[in-house]
């Protein structure tokens, strides 16, 4: 099962792209994931990547597609995978089709998580992170903690990090919709691409998603998503 997840940032791709991979067994394969890993192994990729990104520029489409290419290429992505942040462009899209084709794979299906856009803004803008262990996660709203500005977990300060300003978040917006939203309509028009609403818990979006890989035929576990988030 070959599965691409695409939305505005704030939708909760990665979120669930790891829910999914782990309800479907098959690997969670993200941008951010390909770049670290190939940075800490140092390969060839990797440090051009890493020249590029200590430079503040973006890594080159060519630089993304071979991480890519090389990861789909490992035993546990060759019988299914769930990409997330890649494609970005109609660019890496067409080149992962040809990847696929040359292995003769193609793609099953791709789940559009769609969220307004102020919803976007008001999910990443309130983000909170804790500057003492950044897996401790807050939110202004869904998530407050119980002392403003403390950390529930160990005490530390709350900070907002700069990439989730809402002016920073909407740059992002209009990014995505200049260069990433034209991917929608590539996999549209192939008739790949299926809406999935993003509003809800977690559990509720996971489910929704798994009802449209059972309306499409593909393998798909009935257990109750909510076990599993």
């Amino acid at each position: 099962m070959r599965i691409v997840l695409v939305g505005l940032p704030g939708a909760g791709k990665g979120t669930q792209a790891a829910y999914l991979a782990k309800n479907l067994s098959v690997p969670h394969i993200s941008t951010g994931d390909l770049f670290r890993e190939n940075i800490r192994q140092g390969t060839e990729l990797g440090r051009q990547a890493q020249e590029f990104m200590r430079a503040g520029q973006l890594v080159p489409d060519e630089i993304t597609i071979g991480m890519a290419r090389a990861r789909m290429k490992q035993p546990d992505a060759l019988d299914g995978f769930l990409l997330d942040g890649f494609p970005c462009n109609v660019f890496q899209a067409e080149a992962l089709d040809q990847l696929l084709k040359d292995d003769g794979r193609s793609l099953d299906m791709v789940l559009d998580l769609v969220l307004p856009q102020e919803t976007a803004v008001t999910r990443i803008a309130g983000r909170r992170v804790c500057r003492d262990d950044s897996s401790h996660l807050f939110h202004v709203t869904y998530n407050a903690p119980l002392g403003p500005g403390l950390c529930d977990v160990c005490g530390g300060d709350l900070y907002q990090r700069h990439d989730d300003t809402e002016k920073t978040v909407r740059k992002r917006l209009e990014v995505f919709d200049r260069v990433t939203s034209p991917i929608t309509e590539y996999y549209r028009l192939r008739n790949l691409a299926v809406e999935i609403s993003a509003l809800g818990s977690v559990a509720e979006v996971a489910e929704r998603s798994m009802v449209a890989l059972r309306e499409r035929g593909l393998r798909a576990d009935r257990e109750d998503m909510r076990d599993s988030v």
